[in-house]
């Protein structure tokens, strides 16, 4: 008998794309060398865009959604893998173009692949997805272009998200003074418990900002863009850096040269998706390595997989905190 497992599928009907739950057989995946029995997934603003439809996300239909997956090998024709093996995929245009993550089982290119560090579980992965991982490329960022602790307040935008609540967590746990900007005052507690130092408004940021403003910020991390990018940057100190990896305010940016010719700084773009495999691995480790399991705890919730429509409505309309790994066989 041919193994029947729950998936969800992104279809066109009457000229709509959405997502729903379906079943599928292994005869159905794509042919790919490593056959994963999936344990987690997670909800990304991606995701939520995909399964509503309300986004252009999956080129190709139908399509799997999901951007992550972690779960054990099942079947390898790739010498990296072998039947047993923890992996984990982000990015690398699951949902897109691959199928994705909310499944029970997916095929996937080996190349795709990281082994989940040993000192996570499966589950924990997922807390971290894509939004953890891109943090930590976001504090990489800064690190390699000079920003240490102790060089000034560090700045993270849109901090009560996937995104913003680690890179709290993870610049905190390195020593950095951040300082979280969010337009919710109820999740303040949250915040400081993750390693905030402070807090600057929302509407502090978002505002038409001027060419240059004083010097505040020796770094930072950006999910919002738009003209809270804009503002941040006129704001940096002098050789400063933000990390912009999200546009949850809007795509566009007003800025000028001069924070750049006359303070030096750098705008550092964050791209998750088609990181190399050798910087991918450097913010696994980074995330095993500081990562407290408590914190770790009180940034995401596990919702089951038949939830996933529903959670990506409230994502959308700014509902959820934190991060919300998807139980895929619940």
């Amino acid at each position: 008998m041919t193994e029947k497992f729950r998936a969800i599928v992104a279809e066109e009907t009457d000229g709509k794309v959405k997502g729903s739950l379906k079943t599928l057989s292994l005869e159905e995946l794509p042919d790919e060398d490593v056959l994963v029995d999936v344990a987690y997934s997670s909800l990304n603003y991606k995701d939520a865009l995909a399964v509503t439809g309300k986004g252009k996300i999956c080129r190709r239909l139908p399509m799997v959604c999901g951007i992550d997956l972690a779960g054990t090998v099942i079947e390898s024709r790739s010498p990296e893998f072998k039947p047993g093996d923890r992996v984990l995929v982000n990015g690398w245009e699951l949902s897109e173009f691959y199928w994705g993550g909310y499944s029970q089982k997916q095929r996937v290119k080996p190349e795709f692949l990281l082994r989940v560090p040993e000192t996570l579980s499966l589950e924990q992965s997922m807390g971290i997805g894509t939004a953890g991982y891109t943090a930590a490329l976001c504090t990489l960022a800064l690190q390699d272009h000079g920003v240490k602790p102790g060089d000034g307040e560090v700045a993270v935008t849109g901090a009560a998200g996937g995104v913003g609540s680690f890179a709290v967590a993870l610049l905190g746990a390195l020593g950095y003074t951040v300082i979280a900007s969010t337009g919710r005052q109820e999740t303040h507690d949250y915040l400081r418990s993750l390693g905030a130092s402070g807090f600057i408004g929302r509407d502090e940021l978002a505002r038409k900002s001027k060419p240059l403003e004083s010097e505040r910020w020796a770094g930072a991390v950006d999910t919002v863009g738009s003209q809270t990018l804009a503002t941040v940057i006129a704001q940096l100190r002098y050789e400063g850096t933000v990390a912009a990896c999200g546009l949850a305010g809007g795509a566009e940016l007003s800025t000028t040269v001069h924070p750049f010719i006359l303070r030096g700084v750098t705008l550092a773009g964050i791209n998750s998706v088609l990181t190399s495999h050798a910087r991918r691995q450097r913010a696994w480790d980074l995330l095993a390595k500081n990562i407290d399991p408590d914190k770790l705890a009180r940034i995401y919730t596990v919702e089951p997989m038949t939830r996933v429509p529903e959670l990506a409505e409230q994502l959308l309309s700014g509902r959820i905190r934190g991060r919300v790994a998807i139980d895929v066989n619940r």
